[in-house]
């Protein structure tokens, strides 16, 4: 199948993948997330491939959500748009096949949660990680709630998410986000040999070892997924939302309401 926002290409079992919208700096829109979720859906009978790398084209990995498809969101427009990402996700947990994402210049976000729900990151050096939902008055989605506070603990997730500050490749290391940190020349390079190592192993152990380590501690993802939808739509009707999107594209600091002001 011809896709529109990514492109594949297999050699040797190592399915590479790419966003491939580098203008928008590969945002997550409603076609790339139901893309994603065709592609990972079908490579699970794809014979020819056993493993995958997914990276971006152009400067960054992925800039997140494309909020140019957020205007006038309602409720039922916002509930189809999170559920189009949390079916990316799963299909990207239930794949019994390795998925490497190969990071490369920012991921934010959207491209944070895709990145988190691989099975292994190898990060640029210059790579950078920014929980940004809270910069346009959202809260984190596509599994960041779930993913980051077990990778890193409660206190430090809840910095990073409450702050949206951004953080290094070698932090992102440092608190066991990310695998490796490698050069930025050498970036999908080290992913693919990766890749290929684990092309070449056994398949079916590989592929069991995946399901058997994400049921152990992913049990109740998809109660989270479903808690965190309700919280968003919440959150896609408030003016902070509102004020948060103006201002991204204003290319300003947004002025958020006080708590007072409900």
């Amino acid at each position: 199948m011809a896709y529109e926002t990514i492109t594949t290409d297999t050699q040797n079992g190592v399915c590479t993948v790419r966003l491939n919208r580098p203008e928008v700096r590969n945002a997550l829109g409603l076609l790339a997330r139901n893309e994603l979720r065709d592609f990972f859906s079908k490579a699970s009978e794809d014979e020819a491939i056993r493993s995958i790398v997914l990276t971006g084209s152009g400067p960054a990995f992925s800039a997140g959500g494309d909020l140019s498809q957020m205007e006038g969101l309602d409720p039922i427009k916002g509930r189809k748009r999170l559920q189009s990402g949390h079916a990316m996700i799963q299909s990207m947990i239930q794949l019994e096949k390795p998925i490497i994402s190969a990071v490369n210049g920012a991921a934010a976000g959207a491209g944070v949660s895709v990145a988190l729900a691989s099975d292994i990151i190898v990060a640029a050096s210059s790579s950078i990680f920014i929980q940004s939902f809270v910069h346009v008055g959202l809260i984190p989605d596509l599994g960041s709630i779930y993913f980051l506070p077990r990778l890193v603990g409660r206190h430090k997730a809840m910095e990073l998410m409450m702050t949206g500050e951004r953080i290094s490749a070698a932090e992102a290391y440092r608190l066991g986000i990310v695998n490796q940190v490698v050069d930025d020349e050498i970036l999908l390079d080290k992913a693919q040999k990766l890749a290929q190592k684990l092309s070449d192993g056994p398949s079916h152990s590989i592929g069991l070892t995946k399901r058997l380590i994400n049921r152990s501690i992913l049990s109740d993802i998809e109660h989270t997924l479903e808690e965190e939808g309700l919280a968003q739509g919440i959150c896609f009707q408030t003016d902070d939302f509102q004020e948060g999107r103006k201002a991204f594209f204003e290319k300003r600091k947004p002025n958020f309401r006080t708590w007072t002001e409900g």
